[in-house]
């Protein structure tokens, strides 16, 4: 496709609340010139405590507005979303491109190692739907997989507790048993199956030292868009692109804590609360 007009449009990403910023500021970073639109569903986080009924209706309601706005690329930014919404999405909103977190990250972890050992770290939501071993077992029958929730890494986070002694002594706390072991049972890949988690990733490398991969599901999935764009000439290429930010409750709450998770100052007055 080389219709200026189809490029210029935004590319949506979509989360349950502030994770997802991780996945928009690598999107900022690796395609700077392409229009973004992000919305957080606020009112209604966390979605890893609701039933997958909810979670897809949710995800509906929330493609449904983003799809209202004349967009190119619809992306989950949320892993449980991704676990749950995407297949029904790819087929709802088709010929509209969906992209979710979880494959890339896997893909990555599988390139990098074949029938290799890897850890996952996620919410207690995701490692019960167990979507990191489902997506990473179809492409890899011979690799081991271990998924643990580590909740408290989302909170980190959030307060903006991201390195220091306080983040690696919590790291640690989830990771002691792992880099305890024998090398040849350690795991090979420590994947950041949460989009909080990737402010965290400073914490995580001083905790394990560089003999393990850490893989960015933000950055994989951002590789994963970039690919599509310039696969497809959908690229926009007209200067530098523009950011909006949507919220369905907690302006303030918002761009405080997106702030941190964006790398910018963010004020109320910079989200639009909407109703889905």
């Amino acid at each position: 496709m080389n219709d200026q007009s189809h490029n210029n449009r935004a590319i949506a990403v979509f989360d349950s609340g502030v994770g997802g910023l991780t996945v928009l500021k690598s999107l900022r970073e690796r395609l700077p010139g392409e229009n973004l639109l992000y919305l957080g569903d606020t009112a209604r986080l966390p979605y890893g405590t609701k039933s997958t009924r909810s979670i897809q209706r949710y995800a509906d309601q929330a493609a449904s507005h983003l799809n209202r706005r004349d967009i190119k690329l619809f992306v989950i930014a949320c892993n449980t979303a991704s676990a749950v919404a995407l297949p029904e999405l790819q087929k709802t909103l088709a010929p509209l491109p969906v992209i979710g977190v979880v494959e890339p990250g896997a893909q990555t972890a599988v390139e990098q190692f074949p029938g290799g050992r890897h850890l996952v770290l996620a919410t207690e939501a995701t490692v019960t739907l167990g979507a990191y071993g489902d997506a990473i077992r179809r492409l890899d029958d011979k690799a081991s997989v271990t998924e643990v929730a580590c909740e408290m890494l989302v909170a980190l986070a959030e307060e903006g507790w991201a390195t220091g002694t306080v983040a690696e002594s919590i790291v640690k706390k989830y990771l002691q048993p792992f880099i305890a072991m024998e090398e040849s049972i350690r795991p090979q890949s420590i994947i950041l199956g949460c989009t909080h988690f990737p402010i965290l990733k400073q914490a995580i490398r001083a905790v394990v030292g560089d003999d393990i991969s850490i893989v960015d599901s933000a950055d994989t999935t951002a590789a994963v868009v970039e690919k599509y764009l310039l696969d497809n000439n959908s690229a926009r290429d007209d200067g530098e692109g523009s950011l909006h930010l949507l919220a369905t409750d907690g302006a303030r709450r918002f761009a405080r804590v997106g702030g941190s998770f964006l790398g910018t100052r963010l004020s109320a007055e910079n989200v639009e609360l909407v109703d889905l």
